[in-house]
């Protein structure tokens, strides 16, 4: 008897252990399964859950408080929670930089957060165009929606000291910003050619007067393989002693170096204009540069190419025809001006 009884306590210990396991084993799954679950909902909560419906400029001004952004962010409907977002930055490092952001459609919480702690401020493209004057870099710049404030306080800049290029800059950079990138990429020009003990070739001696003629030329032709042409007849005239009589220098007096007509036609009377800038009235170079001068136009001058041309006149199609004598030169001008009155 002693032996049936103890065998059915051990049956029911058993029965006993192995419910308990299967209680315990299902309480793990369970912990497991919910465990899994608030992983995959923080997953998507925090790294693909978005309430950014489009592209939305975002900006973080200097002093804002992490707080305060995250405040700003939620109730411009950019990010779903300001405390997760406040927990990344912390992550992060617990800064964010200033400037503007270009928040994308379906950004979540990370990628907003990730944005602004590794300061992926929106950038914009600046294209200034080679033979642009000061003026109307100017007008250019205060035209960009994306740059703050002026491009010129007090004494601006003299034409010639600036390069024209494109610039990649961030939203919101400032105007006069700008404008020393300009300015400090046409220094490195300068430097890396007295650097170089590059001689100007004769009868130029400095760095304006290179600079200078290379306006001349950069607004007369806009074809590269042109300017070379075109840089010889000036410094064969300058050789000479013959007055440039450039037209582009008629036009930068005119207009008080705006260099531009803007729709006006440029007209016999103005090729009589006092000043020191007008090539037809003064004898060599102006003072200084009529506009801002690409790479081409001053290796141009640099190295113009080697001809006994003295005249040249647009040909009609964007080019131009180079003369050795006033005589040629009469010829071509005449045939220009047939052209230009079957066009009109």
């Amino acid at each position: 008897m002693k032996k049936k009884s103890a065998k059915k306590q051990s049956s029911k210990f058993k029965i006993s252990s192995w419910l308990s396991l299967k209680k315990h084993r299902r309480e793990v799954l369970i912990i497991s399964a919910f465990a899994l679950f608030s992983m995959l909902f923080l997953i998507w909560f925090i790294g693909i859950h978005s309430t950014v419906r489009y592209i939305t400029t975002f900006e973080i001004t200097a002093g804002e408080s992490v707080s305060g952004i995250a405040n700003r962010l939620k109730s411009e409907n950019l990010i779903s929670d300001d405390i997760a977002f406040k927990a990344l930055v912390n992550a992060g490092g617990g800064r964010v930089m200033t400037g503007v952001y270009d928040i994308p459609a379906r950004a979540s919480i990370a990628h907003v957060a990730r944005m602004m702690t590794r300061g992926e401020v929106a950038s914009t493209m600046i294209m200034i165009p080679e033979g642009f004057t000061v003026k109307q870099i100017i007008l250019a710049l205060d035209a960009n929606p994306d740059l703050r404030g002026v491009a010129c306080e007090g004494n601006c800049y003299t034409d010639g000291e600036l390069f024209p290029d494109t610039y990649k800059v961030a939203k919101g950079t400032n105007r006069s910003a700008v404008m020393q990138l300009m300015r400090k990429k046409m220094q490195e020009i300068e430097n890396n050619w007295i650097a170089s003990g590059k001689i100007a070739p004769r009868p130029l001696k400095t760095w304006n007067e290179v600079v200078t003629l290379a306006s001349i030329v950069q607004k007369e032709t806009p074809r590269v393989v042109e300017m070379p042409m075109v840089a010889s007849v000036f410094i064969n005239r300058l050789h000479k002693g013959m007055r440039l009589q450039a037209d582009p220098t008629v036009v930068y007096s005119v207009t008080d170096k705006l260099g531009h007509m803007q729709g006006k036609p440029l007209l016999t009377t103005h090729l009589q204009t006092d000043s020191p800038f007008n090539t037809y009235t003064r004898a060599g170079l102006p003072p200084h540069p009529i506009a801002n001068v690409g790479k081409e136009a001053i290796r141009a001058v640099l190295k113009p190419a080697d001809t006994n041309y003295y005249y040249f006149v647009a040909d009609g199609t964007g080019g131009h025809i180079f003369s050795r004598t006033y005589d040629e030169h009469r010829v071509n001008h005449a045939n220009w001006r047939e052209i230009r009155k079957t066009r009109q």
